[in-house]
């Protein structure tokens, strides 16, 4: 894979081919992308016992847990991945470790990542500060609804309008 059109696949190509690669599968776009045809490709290609071979691992996932659910996906389809620069081939009890640690830093991370999220909220919200969607309606435009309401001549089309929410958004404040 290469990010941009004007970026050259020849170091890749050039390391697979020495690395006796059967089937080349090329990508062009971005690793942040998720929609990646090459990578689909050649996943949908590969059969039990094949191995997916990588110039580098960064050629493959846009960031580690994307790089573990891919590895993962190929190890359920009793595929083996190796990648070239890092030296990891999940075919060697070495490469089976390394991923195994891979896998265990990207746990550790998600985890490390909630645990900061909860302390923020629990520190926002002991401060006064809720969270979520901000509302759309206060006190003073939930009144001015009832009172449109109470006049039939306005349509609910219109009080919206006026009021520059939703149907749903009124008859939920209404309802509270």
């Amino acid at each position: 894979r290469v990010s941009t059109e004007d970026q050259r696949l020849d170091l890749q190509l050039d390391a697979l081919k020495k690395a006796e690669c059967v089937q080349i599968f090329k990508d062009v776009a971005s690793g942040a992308k998720t929609d990646r045809n090459g990578l689909e490709e050649a996943i949908n290609f590969l059969r039990e016992g094949d191995t997916l071979v990588v110039w580098r691992l960064d050629r493959l996932g846009r960031s580690l847990r994307h790089l573990i659910e891919v590895i993962n996906r190929l190890n359920n389809d009793n595929v083996y991945f190796k990648s070239l620069q890092e030296n990891i081939d999940t075919n060697s009890p070495g490469g089976k470790l390394i991923f195994h640690v891979f896998a265990a830093l990207a746990e550790f991370e998600r985890d490390i990542i909630r645990e900061r999220t909860l302390a923020g909220l629990i520190s926002a919200r002991s401060r006064g500060k809720i969270g979520g969607r901000p509302k759309i309606m206060d006190e003073k435009k939930i009144a001015m609804a009832k009172k449109l309401m109470e006049d039939h001549t306005n349509s609910i089309s219109d009080i919206c309008k006026n009021l520059g929410i939703s149907r749903a958004s009124l008859y939920r404040y209404l309802k509270e």
